[in-house]
């Protein structure tokens, strides 16, 4: 899934007590598999980043060389203080801090402000610069984390140009400044973006703005005459270029309407003096909401180039990488307020889900065209341009945001940089057994991708 794990306050007050309760715990693997059993023991104390960012510092029991490498993980608004990085990573050695942010709380993008979000990572970075024994500091993003670090490390190497450039649709705040930048960056599984991935989870079969259930059944991607099935929808060419062009048309409304209700608040003739809320039938991207490509597995599925592809024993192979997944969200929730429609406002629309979109608007098997990835601060992809430091990005094959990798590779400025794949892991790092043809083919997903970021982060020289 493209979403981030929903914030549980009873989770995160037991486990603080816990943490509280004994200064070193040896933590169980979040893989709960034989085959990344502790390397290292570990300890992890709680740490208070700033009002509402909650963090858990996770590190070995013995500090070696490795322990002098800080890894800061934290998420736009998942709750992440136990994502399998934290402990896979301690584990091998390194310093990991894992955070939670003002957004975290309520574990959607209802109240997502990304500017918001951006200082509360400030308070990470800057912790573990003052932190005993952290010499580097190396941001790593998952999923939608990817889009906060790489925006964030994209502003702390060039500043406000880096979000407020001519080429944004909206610009960041001014208060986005100081903000100390880190010695890497890795991103697993990073997705194209929030604004990209509202754009792919957009229905255009909405007839009604002010409904989620009026829908145009010539344009409902769920209606079996346009080619859905529950094993696996084949969509035909005909299709296809209707439902992108109607994406595209709707979206580009969508960001009109936005801009036209942010000109009339700046100018004291809104519905409200500040922001006012914006709710958009159709366009959640949390859950199985992400449409077309998820149900038409034909689509988005292989990379354009050969790259790194890492199995199960560790070995690398070089070649054009295909998705192993099935077919996804296969019921609509366009429907439904709760779990269907972005509910935003008009100001958060155009900072956190708003992306530039021409008339030639599409994806095909390999292929994305028709958006500008610069127009958003809100991408990995337009962000890398921006950034110097070593990056790492990583795809997941069992997941459909596997081939952003290929594009934020492709567009990075780091002199220092990398790309591989890690066959069978689904979007949250697991095996997907489901994908496999024989049991075991994928082996142990988890331990194949930390063990390969370990070779990344812990290569002579790099940092």
């Amino acid at each position: 899934s493209l979403t981030s794990p929903k914030a549980s306050a009873v989770t995160t007050l037991l486990m603080f007590a816990a943490i509280i309760a004994s200064a070193v715990v040896v933590l169980p693997s979040m893989a709960q598999s034989p085959a990344t059993t502790a390397q290292q023991e570990i300890k992890s104390s709680f740490v208070r980043l700033g009002q509402g960012v909650p963090g858990v510092l996770y590190e070995p029991v013995l500090y070696g060389p490795k322990s002098e490498i800080a890894v800061f993980v934290m998420h736009t608004s998942g709750d992440y203080l136990q994502h399998s990085a934290c402990t896979e990573l301690s584990r091998r050695g390194y310093r990991v801090l894992c955070a939670n942010n003002t957004n975290s709380k309520a574990g959607s993008e209802t109240d997502l402000s990304m500017d918001r979000t951006l200082l509360d990572a400030k308070l990470g970075v800057v912790w573990l610069r003052k932190h005993p024994g952290v010499r580097k500091v190396v941001l790593l993003g998952h999923s939608g984390g990817g889009v906060l670090m790489s925006t964030y490390q994209a502003v702390a190497e060039n500043g406000l140009k880096a979000c407020q450039g001519s080429e944004k649709i909206f610009k960041c705040a001014d208060n986005l400044v100081d903000m100390p930048p880190a010695d890497g960056l890795l991103l697993l599984d990073a997705n194209y973006g929030i604004s990209t991935m509202t754009l792919f989870s957009l229905d255009p079969a909405v007839l009604d703005e002010a409904s989620g259930k009026k829908v145009d059944p010539k344009m409902d991607l769920f209606n079996p005459q346009n080619g859905f099935d529950a094993n696996g929808a084949k969509y035909s060419e005909a299709f296809t270029r209707r439902f992108h062009a109607s994406v595209a048309k709707r979206y580009n409304q969508l960001v009109r309407t936005a801009q036209q209700r942010v000109a009339l608040l700046d100018a004291g003739k809104g519905r409200f003096n500040d922001d006012e809320p914006f709710l958009v039938p159709g366009a959640s991207y949390i859950g199985g909401n992400n449409k077309f490509f998820a149900q038409d597995p034909r689509f988005l599925s292989h990379t354009r180039n050969a790259w790194p592809l890492v199995h199960k024993d560790g070995t690398v192979t070089t070649e054009v990488v295909h998705t192993v997944r099935g077919p996804m969200g296969l019921k609509s929730m366009t429907g439904d307020l709760g779990g269907g429609a972005l509910k935003t406002t008009a100001r958060k629309f155009l900072g956190t889900y708003a992306i530039r979109v021409d008339d030639s608007f599409g994806y095909t098997a390999d292929t994305i065209r028709g958006v500008d990835w610069t127009s958003s601060y809100t991408t990995p992809i337009g962000n890398v341009r921006n950034v110097k430091v070593p990056l790492l990005t990583l795809g997941m094959t069992a997941g459909y945001e596997f081939m952003a990798a290929e594009l934020i590779y492709e567009n990075a400025q780091s002199a220092d940089k990398s790309i591989a794949f890690i066959e069978g892991a689904t979007h949250g790092v697991a095996t997907c057994t489901r994908c496999e043809k024989t049991p075991g083919q994928f082996g142990d997903t988890i331990k194949t991708t930390y063990d390969y970021i370990d070779g990344w982060l812990s290569k002579a020289g790099r940092f």
